[in-house]
């Protein structure tokens, strides 16, 4: 197929632009500036930039029509929930004018779920009084838009070049020797490797057709603390003098939405994607993980 893939060169939008071309489609990557660094990475991958703004579908109208599916792996912090509806919006249009629909893979997140004391999973109810809700009303408006189309979360991302992860947050700490854990300290995450999300998107754009309208969760097995975490990161980059502890309301909106246990049961996508996480986990590797992230930070 012919794939645009929104926010490809984002953390998880380049691992998964180069997943999809690995898996033999073409692919072309929305960013805001062809000419960067990122999406010169992009061209080595065989992944062809797009500049465009998520914001203004116009920017990528043509892609858009040249496509046969679309990933948005992409948020736009300015609005969006007005960038998402937006797409949406255009893409009915687009399917209006030329007759084809467009199967859209679009991407949320975890943290906007209620806090129900459990392991969460697709039926999990979102939470209206959580600043991140905004998420879900997107995945709402998407079923009701009639867009073929698969909702994936992602847990919280791990490995390769690290880059918006909260694993390469820790391993710039440890650099700056300023480390801070922020909240409570025994809560737990699920965690998924890059590499292994990407391999989601592969796997619902063999058979699109197979998933529209679903909603997959996408994490591995493991559940550590995140403090346990931090230390292992800090460790592997050489760091072993002392964390301080902050409030989570200290470290700002996103660190008090996650301030509790965020645990997701990926049953389903196993199930029916055949999705295996086929990565050790975040504290089987640290050094590999430090590694890549060090080796990121000088690509030249």
């Amino acid at each position: 197929m012919k794939i645009l893939v929104l926010g490809a060169t984002g953390y998880a939008g380049f691992h998964i632009s180069r997943a999809l071309r690995q898996d033999g489609h073409t692919v072309r990557g929305l960013t805001r500036d062809a000419t960067s660094n990122r999406a010169r990475e992009l061209l080595v991958e065989e992944v062809r930039p797009v500049e465009g703004l998520m914001s203004d579908p116009e920017t990528y109208r043509a892609a858009l029509e040249d496509a046969d599916a679309v990933v948005c792996a992409a948020l736009d912090m300015s609005d969006p929930l007005g960038s998402d509806r937006l797409l949406f919006r255009t893409l009915r249009e687009v399917q209006a004018r030329t007759g084809r629909s467009r199967h859209l893979v679009f991407t949320t997140g975890i943290t906007f779920l209620t806090t129900t004391g459990d392991v969460w999973d697709e039926r999990t109810p979102a939470d209206p009084g959580n600043p991140l809700h905004l998420r879900a009303q997107a995945e709402q408006d998407l079923a009701d838009s009639g867009l073929p189309h698969t909702v994936l979360r992602p847990t919280f991302i791990y490995g390769g070049s690290g880059r918006t992860s909260k694993s390469a947050q820790w391993f710039a700490a440890a650099r700056t020797g300023e480390p801070v854990f922020y909240g409570d300290s025994t809560k737990r995450y699920t965690w998924v490797h890059v590499d292994d999300l990407a391999a989601a998107y592969v796997a619902v754009l063999r058979r699109p057709d197979a998933f529209d309208g679903e909603v997959f969760m996408l994490g591995d097995e493991h559940q550590p603390t995140l403090l346990d975490v931090q230390r292992a990161c800090l460790n592997a980059a050489g760091y072993t003098g002392d964390i301080v502890f902050q409030s989570a309301e200290e470290g700002g909106m996103l660190e008090s939405c996650a301030d509790r246990d965020e645990l997701v049961d990926s049953t389903k996508a196993r199930t029916l994607l055949g999705w295996q996480p086929r990565h050790p986990g975040i504290l089987e590797d640290t050094l590999t993980y430090y590694a890549a992230w060090d080796r990121a930070q000088s690509p030249n």
